[in-house]
C-alpha cells in the first residue's frame, strides 16, 4: 500500500501520525481512503475536483502536475506539499469547503 506522509498542519486529524498507509492507485483514491480513515481530511486537501490551490503532490520524490489523476504504485511514497511562493495568503491546510 502507498505510504502517505502527512504534513504537520494536518496531523491534528491523524492523531499525530506523520505517515500512514492506505490503498489507492491514484492520488484521488489515496485522498478518498485517507478521508474514510480520517473524516474531513479531504476538505483540507481538495477544492472541488482538484487539489487545493497552493498545494502540490510528490509521488516517489517527483512533483506531478496531474494532481488527483496522478498514478500511485503500491510501493509509492506520497507527499502533499505547500507551494512555495511569496506574498500573503491563507494556509492551504485550513478548514474550508468540501471537495
Amino acid at each position: 500500500m502507498p505510504v502517505v506522509f502527512i504534513p504537520t498542519p494536518l496531523r491534528d486529524m491523524t492523531a499525530g501520525a506523520a505517515l500512514v498507509t492506505v490503498e489507492g492507485s491514484t492520488v484521488r483514491a489515496v485522498v478518498d481512503a485517507l478521508d474514510l480513515r480520517y473524516p474531513g481530511i479531504k476538505t483540507r486537501l481538495c477544492r472541488g475536483d482538484s487539489l487545493a490551490a497552493g498545494l502540490q503532490v510528490s509521488i516517489d520524490h517527483v512533483m506531478t502536475t496531474r494532481g488527483l489523476r496522478a498514478t500511485v504504485r503500491p510501493d509509492s511514497e506520497v507527499h502533499f506539499l505547500p507551494v512555495i511562493g511569496g506574498g500573503q495568503g491563507s494556509s492551504v491546510f485550513r478548514d474550508s469547503t468540501t471537495c
